[in-house]
């Protein structure tokens, strides 16, 4: 999948994204990066708005998951369980959100429990950066269900 096809995939998807004009830079089922603009994620501030911040680092962990598991025999539903969002300073412009697969070994076990139980659990982390510089990190604990046996 071309980011392009991503990125109108979680247009039609996910209409927050649309709203929120986040761009796909990458798409592979090693890395995502996306992008959004301060404009339509503005807070009151002049910054980044916090939900949006952490909306954005979810949609790239979440894309990630989503890019390895789409020919999955099993065609799960990817839903975010819980999560936590650091944020290290302000966000002043553009900013980007980045999920990088690591330890292949607990994405191996998630996709093992996926096929078995028809449910999977992992735990991402996305990097925010602005200007070059990390900004937030979210650590989120993903499940995905089994729609079909």
């Amino acid at each position: 999948m071309t980011p392009h096809d991503l990125e109108h995939y979680l247009y039609e998807h996910i209409p927050l994204s649309l709203d929120m004009a986040v761009r796909v830079l990458e798409a592979s089922p090693d890395l995502v990066r996306l992008e959004a603009p301060l404009e339509p994620n503005v807070n009151y501030r002049g910054t980044v708005f916090g939900g949006s911040a952490s909306a954005v680092a979810i949609l790239a962990a979440w894309s990630l998951l989503f890019l390895r598991l789409r020919d999955h025999p099993r065609k799960p539903r990817l839903v975010i369980q819980r999560n936590t969002m650091e944020y290290l300073r302000p966000i002043q412009g553009k900013f980007e959100a980045v999920c990088q697969a690591n330890e292949e070994d607990r994405f191996a076990a998630f996709v093992d429990g996926l096929g078995r139980r028809g449910k999977g659990r992992i735990e991402l982390s996305a990097e925010l950066l602005a200007t070059g510089e990390r900004v937030g990190l979210l650590v989120g604990t993903f499940v995905a269900l089994s729609e079909a046996p």
